[in-house]
Parts: structure tokens; C-alpha cells; sequence
């Protein structure tokens, strides 16, 4: 063998027998710690020997695996390990038995070289106490030994090191003597546990060992030393400094809450004060987080150039009451100076690290003085500046700050604010899209929804729209007023299942098509037929292009409760598809639900609906409303149902007021659905305000019907549109008598508007045409057309009507 690269033995010397070399193996004989002697004296670094077996160290010579059984008294032997370069080394061995961190067992064995050259020969005694003496005084690892009194009777070096005193200082002193109260009331109260139980004791106690020293965390192991008789007179103290394990996983906690804690809803302003209130105590004394505006609207920011950027101010905390060292406060702009680590860090994406003797840091409490007084009165004097990036976009700069913590920030805290800020940002910058999207839905609803209803004389109303402050987004519940013929008013609540873009667009849809088919005055029932068609239609268009497009669902179901109010018969007629029914309080303060066949929801397809018809007590109020209000997470919707009921019977001062009560008494601050709620105060049209005549089939009956139109007129003091009625009327009944069947029924109606109306027994409804120049009619309906605001056909069971209205000067309504 070439002895020149032997390693530490081979030049044929000895070592210097002061070096002792040290390691920690566990129960199963695997090496858990290695020190830098062992390097030196094997010449294995710590990475190729720390968790691989121990028993690959022994050398070719070895005679049995190293059997550490015995370790509670003392193990000793000597068997030869193997260098790095494959030769054998003598060593004389030393195990001594403890516990590691779980409370398992393990050796800290201790190694000095052999006093004599190979061939190995058996140590003298003496000589073999003494080398082991010499390992212990040099061990690494902070080790003592106390009496029963408590009293130190010997200190490795590396406790000698930790606790900044000789070992001559250490011997005799008590740890009282010695650590913080603290720290001595657990070490003593550990090692008495030990002389009274026999058991080894494992906890972790943290301080600092002298006061020049940081603080630490120690992993503290006190194990008994037994006489040959098995007595225990001695105990051995072990500490080992864990305090970048605990540091580490304090950061790996931090991040955890972070990822917790932070975006927890889909709101800007709040996911940036929820990284504020994690960080602050934990990594920093102060944090400011500034977004740029447009990320408030739900826009992405725009490329600036560079010079002074206001930033909005959206989150902040400290450890102090009343974050005393912000200049402003949470929605206010900051404009920094072009100069400014702030600055730099939104142009350049990249976070900084800095002290405040630093020049950037100099050069900016120049460029802002307020800023820099802040930074003297509170002691200020290490800052993080750390940008908010999301999908390569910069959002804003959080800015982190120490002044009551002593220690500056180092690398590894700029790291973990780095990774805080990443997870923050993505949270962010999905709140941002969420925002924009729900405004963007929220803008197409309220588009879509009534902005103004339209006057009619049959019901007062009052209605509130209140969208989903959910994640899912905007939901497609949708009303609406519509004014019918013969001052009749249809009055409609809808919900379209699901939320999001495509509900509100639907809703939309669905609100149109039921206007559409109310102009055609068709009965409750009926139209929900129609409405179920459009429905399966919409699914049908949609399942196609869910063949090209996966995300697409075509699960579409809707809702729907029709109603019709007729103020001159007093009566409702109404019919459901799927929805909850309407409710009636009567003069007298009773409130109750109405029976209604509930109906299959719109876009089940093939079932029938049923209409029902009942008589309003003059004064009643009708709520409408969709299942968002009586149905929420604290309650199923039968409670819902009962306290609708319950507060609909308390007296309110207006319909603004009961609609007022009925949100903020049953929907909790952040309803998970949208709600529509309608109320209406039925009227009524008493007999003075409506004429009827019942006219003979025969044209003579035209200058009739016109004398007693004028004389009605004349009695409600309208003669500013009496010859404009003549001329309707005449036209109307002149084509009833011609083209329809008898009986011809002519009725007026004064309201707001003055209503004609006249009906026949055909079904035939009339068309308006274009007259040619020598065609002797056909311009009847044109001149109707003309002369009114509004006109149309009313199918009826036994025929049809003919309606137009007339405007009433506003003196004389």
C-alpha cells in the first residue's frame, strides 16, 4: 500500500493522541450525526456517512459487528475502522448510551487513534482511561455530568464553548448558577426526574446559555450514569442546538397560515389584510402592501414609466396598536419617490433587501423627509421590499419592516417573504379576476333587470334586487311589471339555475321572451308552455356547441311564477313552473301562502301547468320572490317560508320599508345566493271608473254607442278626448259588428289612460294594412294606431277584444 496518501495515518506517524473523534449512532446502528474530527480522522465527509449503517466504517480485520449493548455502563473496544482510501485505521472506542429527540436510544461514540501501529495490540488500562478522558474533555457536543446535589462535575468542550466559561468555572456550579431561570427551572426539575425514576428525560428549553450569545433552541437529553450496582449517582446532560430545525419550522408553519389564512375570500382589499395580519409578529414588525388602482376596478395594470407611481395603499399592520408608523392610511394613495426601493422594485420585478444606512434607503429619506422621520422615531433599521407577482404581471409592493425585533433581516428571511408574497399574489390576482368578472355579470344583470317600471293603475309596487356575495358569482334571478290590457298588470318573478355569465345572459333571455309573450295576453298557463319550449330550445343550441366546447353544461333549469292582477273584477290568476308560491296579506294583517300547483321547473319538458284564480280583498299585498330569500344556510326553506309569513304581518310604514325589513331580517351579510323580492299593493277600480254597454249586432248601434261614450265622457269631465273616443269607438264597433259575431260588448275604463275596449264572440283577430288610394276602407286600424298610445288584441274564451288607450291630459287625470 502506498502510505504517503494513506490519509491521517499513513506517513507512518501517529496522530496526535489529544484528537478524538465523535458520532451519533441510533438504535437500528444507523449514523446520525458526524463530526468534523471523524472527517479529519476517516475521511469521510458528513453527507457520504450520516444515515447510512454504521458497520460499513469497520475495517476488513473486524471480527464481529460492534454490538453497543452494554453502552449504559460503558462500552469500550477496539476494532478497526476503514479509511476513505480503503486501509484499516486503530482506533480505541468509547460508547456512551442517551436518548435522541424521540426518546430512542442512541450512542455518541467517541474515537481516539490507537497508541501503537498495526498490528493492534491489546491497551494498556491505564492508558485507555486516559485517551477516553481526553475524548470526553474535547467531545464537541455541549455534555456534562452532575451529582446527585446537581452540582457539575465535568464539561466536554463543546460545553465549554456553549456556555462562554472554562470547565474549571463549570465545575461545582449548579445551572442556577449559570442559565436564565427559565431554562434552570426545567433542566433541574429533568435531572431530578432522573435521579427519582431512573428513566431519561427528553424536552427542549430555550434561551441564551450567556448573555453575549443569540438566542437558541436546545434539544436537552439527561441520562442517568449507573454504578456497577446499578445505582444511579450521576446524570449526563446532552444539549444539541436545534435552532435552525426550529427556525425552519417556524417558516414551514408560516407558509402553511399563509396558505391558509390568505384568500380566504374573493376580495382584493382582504386578501392583501390577510398577508398583513399573518406576517406581522412572525416575520416583521410592520408591513405595508400598496396595489396599483386599476387592480381595484379588476383591470391588469398598465406598463408605466418610470418617476413617482401612486400606489394604493390596501393592507397594513404592526405590532403596535394603531400602526403608528404608516404616513397613511388603508385606501389613500402613496406616491414614492422615482428613486425608491419601491419603485425600483415595480420596474425591475425584483425584491431588495436593505438596512437604513444603506444609500438606496439614504437616497430615499432624502427624496422624502416625512417617510424618513418615521424611520428615526421608531428605530427602524432593516426593510424587505418585495414585489406581488402573478402570472409574470407585478401587482404591487409589499414593503416589511423591523424596529422592535434587534436582529436585521438576513437571505433567508428575504426567501421566505419572497414565498409568502408568490402565494399572496396568486391570491390576489384571482381576486382581482373574480371582481372583474362579477362586475362585469352584475353590470349585464342590472342591464337586463327593470331600471324603470312602467306606470299602470293596478298595483303599487316595490322590489329589491340583491346578488350573491358567493365565490360561485351572479346568479339569473330576474322580475318584472308588465302592464296588460284592460289596466290589467302581469307580475313575474324567475330564477335560472346556477351562476356566473351564462345565468345572467339566460335570465335575460327568458325576462324577454315572457315581456313577448305577455304582449300577446296570453294566460298564465300558456305561457309557461311557451316559456318551457324556449327553454329546451336554449339546451338544444347549447348541447351543440358542447360538442366542440367541454366546458360548456347544458343542465340548464330554470324557474318561473307568473301572476295577473285585474283591478276591475278584483281577481288573480296565476300559474308556477318550478318556483315557491306567492304570498297574500290581506286588509286585516293576515298573511298566508297561495295553493298553487308548483309545477315542473322550465326545461323539464312535456308536463302540463295549472293556473289558479282567486279574489283579492281590496288593499291586499302580494309578495313574489325566489327561493334566495327564504332558503339559506342558517335554515331549510321551511323556516324560511314561516318567518316570510311572520314578517309580512308586521305593519310597516311603505312597501320600502316592508322590503327593507323582510333583507336585512332574514338574508345573513354575505347571502350565498341572489334574491328578487316583489311586493305589491293591489287597487281596484271602483264602478264609477268603468262603464260597460252591451250592443246589438247592427250598424245602427254605432251612433248609439258614440252618444253614450260622449255622455260618459262629459260626466268624468274629459271632453278634451271625446271626439278623439267617437272616432275609435266608431271604428271598433263598426268592425265587431261587421266581421265578428254577436254579442258586442263596449266598455271604458279611466285610469291613468282612458281605455277602450270592445269584444265579440269571433276569434278572428283584425290586421292593420296599408290602404291603396282608391280602396274604400281599410284604414280604420291605421287611424286607431294614430290616435292612441297603445293598442292590441285580447284573446278571450269566447271570442276576442279589441283595446287601444287614449292619453288623459295630466289636468285631468
Amino acid at each position: 500500500m502506498d502510505m504517503e496518501n494513506a490519509g491521517p495515518l499513513g506517513d507512518g506517524h501517529l496522530p496526535d493522541p489529544v484528537t478524538a473523534a465523535t458520532a451519533v449512532v441510533d438504535a437500528r446502528g444507523i449514523v446520525t450525526g458526524w463530526s468534523t474530527s471523524a472527517e479529519q480522522f476517516l475521511g469521510y465527509p458528513s453527507e457520504d456517512v450520516v444515515g447510512r449503517p454504521a458497520a460499513g466504517l469497520l475495517g476488513r480485520n473486524a471480527d464481529a459487528p460492534v454490538d453497543f449493548s452494554s453502552a449504559d455502563e460503558g462500552w469500550r473496544g477496539t476494532p478497526p475502522l476503514r479509511h476513505r482510501d480503503g486501509h484499516d485505521v486503530e482506533a480505541e472506542l468509547r460508547a456512551y448510551a442517551s436518548l435522541d429527540r424521540e426518546g430512542g436510544t442512541q450512542w455518541l461514540i467517541v474515537a481516539t487513534p490507537s497508541q501503537r501501529p498495526y498490528p493492534r495490540r491489546a491497551p494498556h488500562p491505564v492508558e485507555a482511561e486516559a485517551t477516553t478522558e481526553e475524548a470526553f474533555a474535547q467531545c464537541h457536543l455541549p455534555v456534562m455530568i452532575y451529582d446527585a446535589e446537581l452540582r457539575a462535575l465535568r464539561g466536554s468542550a463543546g460545553a465549554v464553548r456553549a456556555l462562554g466559561l472554562s470547565e474549571r468555572q463549570i465545575r461545582g456550579r449548579r445551572v442556577t448558577d449559570i442559565l436564565p431561570p427559565h431554562i434552570c427551572t426545567t433542566v433541574e426539575e429533568g435531572m431530578r426526574r432522573v435521579f427519582e425514576t431512573g428513566e431519561p428525560e427528553l424536552f427542549q428549553v430555550r434561551g441564551r446559555p450567556h448573555p453575549e450569545a443569540r438566542g437558541h433552541y436546545w434539544a436537552v437529553t439527561v441520562s442517568p450514569v449507573r454504578n456497577p450496582a446499578g445505582e444511579v449517582r450521576h446524570v449526563q446532560l446532552m444539549a444539541l442546538d436545534i435552532t435552525e430545525l426550529h427556525l425552519a419550522r417556524e417558516r414551514l408553519a408560516l407558509l402553511n397560515d399563509v396558505s391558509t389564512q390568505v384568500g380566504s375570500t374573493l376580495d382584493v382589499t382582504r386578501t392583501a389584510q390577510e398577508m398583513a395580519d399573518v406576517a406581522v409578529g412572525r416575520l416583521a414588525d410592520f408591513i405595508s402592501i400598496d396595489l396599483l388602482d386599476s387592480l381595484l376596478r379588476g383591470f391588469e395594470p398598465r406598463p408605466f414609466d418610470e418617476g413617482s407611481i401612486g400606489l394604493c395603499r390596501v393592507a397594513q399592520q404592526s405590532v403596535l396598536p394603531g400602526v403608528p408608523e404608516s404616513l397613511i392610511q388603508p385606501g389613500d394613495v402613496d406616491y414614492y419617490p422615482a428613486s425608491s426601493p419601491p419603485i425600483r422594485c415595480l420596474l425591475t420585478g425584483r425584491s431588495s433587501l436593505h438596512r437604513t444606512l444603506d444609500e438606496a434607503v439614504g437616497s430615499w429619506q432624502t427624496a422624502d423627509p416625512e417617510r424618513a422621520e418615521k424611520v428615526r422615531a421608531f428605530g427602524i433599521h432593516s426593510i424587505l421590499v418585495v414585489p406581488l407577482r402573478a402570472r409574470g404581471i407585478t401587482l404591487g409592493v409589499a414593503v416589511l419592516v423591523r424596529h422592535r425585533r434587534p436582529h436585521p433581516f438576513d437571505e433567508d428571511d428575504l426567501l421566505l417573504a419572497e414565498e409568502i408574497a408568490a402565494r399572496a399574489a396568486v391570491a390576489v390576482d384571482n381576486a382581482r379576476r373574480f371582481t372583474r368578472e362579477r362586475t362585469t355579470a352584475l353590470a349585464l344583470q342590472r342591464s337586463l333587470l327593470p331600471q324603470h317600471l312602467a306606470a299602470q293603475d293596478a298595483v303599487e309596487v316595490a322590489h329589491r334586487y340583491l346578488p350573491a356575495r358567493s365565490q360561485a358569482g351572479l346568479g339569473g334571478d330576474w322580475f318584472d311589471v308588465i302592464p296588460l290590457s284592460g289596466a290589467r298588470v302581469a307580475l313575474v318573478v324567475g330564477d335560472v339555475v346556477g351562476h356566473g355569465l351564462r345565468a345572467s345572459a339566460t335570465m335575460g333571455r327568458l325576462r324577454t321572451a315572457v315581456r313577448t309573450l305577455a304582449d300577446v295576453d296570453l294566460p298564465p298557463e300558456e305561457l309557461l308552455v311557451h316559456l318551457d319550449d324556449l327553454v329546451g330550445h336554449v339546451k338544444t343550441e347549447e348541447g351543440t356547441v358542447a360538442e366542440s366546447e367541454p366546458d360548456i353544461t347544458t343542465d340548464l333549469i330554470a324557474t318561473c311564477l307568473y301572476l295577473v292582477y285585474d283591478p276591475v273584477s278584483r281577481r288573480c290568476t296565476a300559474a308556477a313552473a318550478g318556483h315557491p308560491p306567492p304570498a297574500m296579506v290581506t286588509p286585516d294583517g293576515r298573511a298566508d301562502f297561495i295553493e298553487l300547483s308548483a309545477g315542473p321547473p322550465l326545461g323539464v319538458g312535456g308536463l302540463p301547468f295549472e293556473s289558479v284564480e282567486w279574489e283579492v280583498p281590496r288593499g291586499s299585498l302580494l309578495a313574489l320572490y325566489t327561493d334566495g330569500l327564504v332558503e339559506v344556510a342558517e335554515h331549510d326553506i321551511g323556516k324560511g317560508m314561516t318567518l316570510l309569513l311572520q314578517r309580512l304581518e308586521r305593519p310597516a310604514r311603505s312597501l320600502d320599508a316592508a322590503c327593507d325589513d323582510l333583507i336585512q331580517t332574514m338574508l345573513p351579510a354575505q347571502p350565498s345566493d341572489d334574491v328578487a323580492l316583489l311586493l305589491a299593493r293591489t287597487r281596484s277600480l271602483d264602478s264609477d271608473q268603468v262603464a260597460t254597454w252591451d250592443l246589438p249586432s247592427d250598424p245602427a248601434a254605432v251612433a248609439d254607442a258614440r252618444r253614450k261614450v260622449s255622455q260618459r265622457l262629459t260626466d268624468w269631465g274629459l271632453d278634451q278626448v271625446t271626439f278623439t273616443t267617437e272616432l275609435i269607438v266608431s271604428e271598433l264597433v263598426t268592425n265587431a259588428i261587421r266581421y265578428g259575431g254577436p254579442p258586442v260588448q263596449l266598455r271604458l275604463i279611466r285610469g291613468a289612460a282612458l281605455i277602450c275596449e270592445v269584444s265579440d264572440s269571433s276569434s278572428t283577430a283584425p290586421h292593420m294594412r296599408r290602404a291603396r288610394m282608391f280602396d274604400e276602407g281599410g284604414r280604420g286600424l291605421m287611424m286607431v294606431a294614430q290616435l292612441t298610445e297603445r293598442w292590441g288584441t285580447r284573446h278571450l274564451p269566447g271570442g276576442k277584444s279589441i283595446w287601444a288607450e287614449i292619453g288623459i291630459p295630466k289636468e285631468q287625470r
